[in-house]
């Protein structure tokens, strides 16, 4: 849906139907009396712009659409040779099924209930591919083996003595086949990549056209050249910074604190920069380009905007109803994790997760340059994760629903870290909603993520957040924080209005500050709204996320 169809006096009426709505139609009675906060009435009439609430109306696989694609069955595993008896190595047999799939032109690899045994990783690299089992309760993949083990030691591009399988990928892994075979490569070189759109070194890309200066929330933009532009496509919004660094500024929502900021030492931040936005295109008149999500930035001449290529895409593919279980291991010591890691989408667009439960992992799932996806009714159980969820490497505009950290099963080793649902790496316009974390907390790594919304989460706030001092502030402008329950009273990385710019904490109960305690990365006004406070369950609408949807649909 374009802006330009919604009028002001259709926004306000909406608004009020979606408030009065949650208010009547409240899973439970909240504790204190339910209340409409002013800034949401400010968003209902200019949601595309809002200083503080980003719009993530449009966020997660197909725009949001609450029913997930379902490609026609294509063959059962066992029909390749996979065996639920919990002792067969059936890797082999599920990938050949997939990639048979993937020949085909696509289509649903199905697993009955059991449990198969899998010695490799499970691959899927083409698009259209959907691995789906009888239940994340009735079909289990036990893998027996960590991704050390199966592809190599994985240094960190930045130095030092880490693992980047501390923060990268899965057992279960969902990446372009091209992008795969070029990133293990690059591994077991030891040329240490970039894992992103545009290839190990971050050049296999090429410009389409230059686009003219555009504001925030536009859905259209201007073009010097539409040639080879068609709806559907799929291309790259690609930003420059300038010596000045105006557009990291822009990120952090301007003004005197983010231009004070002393930028130029903050190596890993600068290395994260073109920022990429992929988008699809949904429609071409002349030179007017209209785009399937509202620009998440302004478009400025001084930043070089253009419309690149990118490297092929994952797109219209899945996991469903199973459970990745890892041999039980110890929790490795904080940042040399082995790789017993869950499952992780990379260069992936439309794809999905959907009732899928990882057990006994270093990381749990991951969004590794990952857009447009959708991890619904997922579950991260066991022993404890480092990650239980990692958002990274410019990833945009997913959903995560309904999803669940338990408490782990047995007490951290020493030298180990938590932290929760991750954000980092100038990711923007990401979703969790509806969540239940029995540990963990709402981690950014640093590296300048913006524009990112947790809402109706109920958290046992007892994890830290990590990030190394060259990746830069904690947070941009536009993170909103809205209907959090803190069971433990922790207020750190919940209540950010003296942390984070331009934010919003709404519908927030009483916390205080104890144990890792954070002061702002910018000076002066941070020009954060913080409403409802001390109340819990109270604010309506209930959930963010739903309600522009409802707002704007």
């Amino acid at each position: 849906m374009s802006g330009t169809h919604l009028t002001r006096r259709t926004l306000l009426t909406a608004a009020t139907a979606v408030a009065l709505g949650a208010t009547t139609t409240a899973r439970a009675a909240a504790a204190d009396g339910p209340e409409v906060p002013a800034i949401w009435r400010e968003f209902s009439r200019s949601p595309f712009t809002h200083p503080q609430i980003p719009y993530v109306g449009r966020a997660g696989c197909r725009g949001g659409a609450p029913r997930l694609p379902r490609p026609r069955h294509f063959a059962d595993a066992t029909e390749y040779g996979a065996v639920p008896d919990g002792t067969t190595d059936s890797a082999p047999a599920i990938n050949r099924a997939l990639a048979a799939a993937g020949r085909a032109g696509g289509g649903t690899v199905t697993l009955p209930p059991g449990t198969f045994r899998i010695d490799d990783l499970i691959r899927i690299g083409d698009s259209g591919v959907v691995l789906r089992g009888a239940g994340s309760g009735r079909t289990t993949l036990y893998a027996t083996r960590n991704l050390t083990e199966l592809i190599g030691v994985y240094g960190s591009r930045y130095g030092g003595d880490k693992s980047s399988w501390s923060w990268a990928g899965g057992l279960i892994w969902l990446a372009p086949r091209a992008r795969w075979d070029s990133l293990v490569a690059a591994i077991r070189s030891r040329a240490w990549p970039f894992e992103g759109w545009t290839g190990n070194k971050r050049d296999e890309w090429t410009a389409l056209t230059a686009v003219e200066p555009a504001t925030r929330g536009s859905w259209t933009v201007t073009v010097a050249d539409p040639e080879g532009l068609h709806p559907g496509r799929l291309v790259l919004l690609r930003l420059a910074d300038d010596p000045a660094h105006t557009l990291l500024q822009h990120m952090a929502g301007g003004g005197p604190g983010p231009a004070s900021y002393v930028w130029d030492d903050k190596t890993k931040l600068l290395s994260y920069v073109p920022y990429e936005w992929p988008v699809r295109i949904t429609g071409v008149r002349g030179r007017r380009i209209t785009l399937e999500r509202p620009l998440p930035l302004d478009v400025r001449p001084e930043w070089n905007p253009q419309l690149t290529t990118h490297v092929p895409e994952l797109t219209g593919s899945g996991v469903e109803g199973l459970t990745l279980r890892a041999v039980l291991t110890p929790q490795s010591p904080h940042l040399l994790d082995k790789g017993y890691n869950g499952v992780v989408l990379q260069c992936a667009y439309d794809c999905w997760l959907d009732d899928v439960t990882v057990t006994d992992v270093d990381n749990g799932f991951g969004l590794v340059a990952a857009s447009a996806c959708t991890l619904r009714r997922t579950r991260v159980a066991g022993r404890g994760s480092h990650h239980p969820y990692f958002c990274r490497e410019g990833s945009h505009d997913n959903l995560i629903e309904d999803f669940t950290i338990e408490q782990r099963t047995v007490p951290a080793p020493p030298g180990t870290q938590l932290h929760g649902i991750n954000v980092e790496g100038l990711s923007s316009h990401n979703v969790w909603s509806r969540g239940r974390m029995e540990m963990g907390t709402f981690d950014s790594h640093r590296g300048l993520p913006f524009a990112n919304v947790r809402t109706d989460v109920t958290v046992n706030n007892d994890g830290r957040h990590g990030g190394d001092a060259s990746a830069g502030p904690l947070f941009g402008a536009r993170f909103t924080h809205w209907n959090i329950r803190v069971t433990n009273g922790r207020a750190g990385l919940m209540k950010i209005d003296g942390l984070a710019p331009y934010s919003a904490t709404v519908g927030l109960n009483t916390v205080t500050e104890f144990d890792q305690t954070d002061v702002p990365d910018f000076t002066g006004d941070l020009r954060s709204r913080l409403e409802l406070y001390g109340t819990t369950d109270a604010v309506r609408p209930r959930n963010l996320y739903e309600a522009q949807r409802e707002l704007t649909r």
